[in-house]
């Protein structure tokens, strides 16, 4: 039965897709809750507003796990600030909640457990406001750069707070790096997007790292030292076990609630590539793309443990990564190649494959699933077994200042391989012609 919408004829089935965007903001505004509360079951007031201050005032450089920095409270209370701090701003903005939303805002509240908060992201923010001040466009247009662009939160905590400067210079100093790189970060987005093809999902990580690099260029050639950090907590996975999976599961029922106790759609979305940007919400509505979240939640958990890897903050921010990109461009069958790829090196490099770098490299390599989806699995997993190599070497060149570092790797690699693929791919097609005849 078909029914007529407006002067657009849409499918019965496809009903369950239009869910109003309070219902959307509802959703987001729960997640945020859940962190906030959860900050309170951890820890004390007196221990949250200790660990909160640490986490303002201090470095960020990757890879700074916020539970070992401060304690796991102040940890979640910092990724809650950040995502109610990213749904005000898609309020006042007047955007509608796009996948791409969806996925920054799981991204930011991710990386708020290592490296973001709300001071070293503010002046990014605004400095993308204002280029779109400047080009006389709506700041709805570019929250994904500004929400992405926080990667750079760390650039603002070196210089504020690692200079040796006096506070208020290196405050100001700091506000004054955040919102130029914010500035210039949505015109090299969008040139950068050339160079990979869309093929590397975390574009703006990728762009993150080319600005890094040059302000760790300019400070090493003064002689400043500038190096990344390896802190990290462990011995939470029973706690965050009895978090994540029913965070997952909750949101795979909520998913079959919209979608009318149905998988309608799931289809669409496994036979998408995932190239940028490939939008699940406009492609099998929004019920349909909880249940893809839910079940990429489960995998990225899943493979942490079956690994024997820790639940700290960088893992528990690459996995809500997973599950925001799930409306965005991943699904498990593009997904999956990638992760073996890393897997299969991790067995055989100098990482434990239980480690924190080797975990973390797995879920964020998965940036590079469109390559997957395009190609095939083959092709996926070439792609994660060069992402592997390539991540645990690339961090030298920003210093830690890019906490996208999987994106800036997946960029090099994607423009490497898909050019390749490509030409492989003309030649299976020109040979699988049938040979012309003289008499033709």
């Amino acid at each position: 039965m078909r029914m007529l919408f407006g002067k657009k004829t849409i499918a019965e089935s496809d009903i369950c897709s239009q869910v109003p965007e309070k219902t959307k903001y509802i959703f987001l505004i729960s997640f945020a809750f859940v962190l906030l509360i959860l900050a309170f079951v951890f820890n004390t007031p007196s221990e949250l507003i200790r660990g909160s201050l640490i986490i303002l005032s201090s470095p960020a450089n990757l890879l700074t796990d916020y539970f070992a920095l401060a304690n796991v409270g102040s940890a979640l209370l910092n990724a809650s600030v950040m995502a109610f701090f990213s749904i005000g701003t898609v309020a006042i903005s007047r955007a509608k909640i796009s996948g791409s939303v969806l996925a920054a805002i799981f991204t930011v509240t991710g990386f708020s457990l290592f490296g973001k908060n709300l001071y070293n992201s503010i002046p990014i923010v605004l400095g993308v406001i204002c280029f779109g001040k400047l080009m006389h466009s709506s700041l709805r247009h570019h929250l994904p750069a500004a929400f992405f662009g926080t990667a750079l939160g760390p650039l603002v905590s070196e210089f504020s707070f690692n200079l040796d400067l006096p506070l208020g210079c290196g405050i100001a100093l700091g506000f004054l790096i955040g919102f130029f790189t914010g500035l210039v970060l949505p015109a090299l987005a969008a040139t950068f997007l050339r160079f990979h093809r869309g093929f590397n999902l975390y574009n703006i990580g990728f762009t993150a790292g080319i600005i890094g690099m040059f302000f760790v260029a300019i400070l090493r050639s003064f002689g400043r030292s500038v190096d990344a950090v390896y802190l990290l907590s462990s011995g939470n996975n029973t706690a965050f076990i009895l978090i994540l999976y029913p965070m997952f599961i909750a949101m795979f029922l909520l998913g079959m609630a919209y979608n009318q106790w149905s998988f309608k759609g799931l289809g669409r979305i496994a036979k998408c590539s995932g190239k940028l940007t490939t939008d699940f919400l406009a492609v099998s509505g929004f019920g349909a793309t909880l249940i893809n979240m839910s079940f990429l939640g489960v995998f990225a958990t899943s493979y942490v443990l079956l690994v024997g890897g820790e639940l700290n903050g960088p893992v528990i921010g690459g996995i809500f990564t997973v599950v925001g990109f799930g409306a965005v461009g991943k699904h498990l069958r593009n997904v999956i190649p990638v992760v073996l790829g890393v897997f299969l090196v991790a067995l055989c490099n100098k990482e434990d494959i239980y480690s924190t770098p080797a975990v973390i490299a797995a879920l964020f390599g998965t940036t590079l699933a469109p390559v997957s989806g395009h190609y095939g699995p083959v092709a996926g997993i070439i792609a994660g077994a060069l992402h592997m190599t390539m991540t645990m070497n690339i961090s030298y060149l920003h210093a830690g200042m890019n906490l996208y570092n999987n994106g800036f790797s997946g960029g090099f690699v994607a423009a490497a391989l898909v050019p390749i693929f490509h030409k492989i791919n003309e030649i299976i097609k020109l040979n699988s012609k049938p040979a012309r005849t003289d008499d033709e």
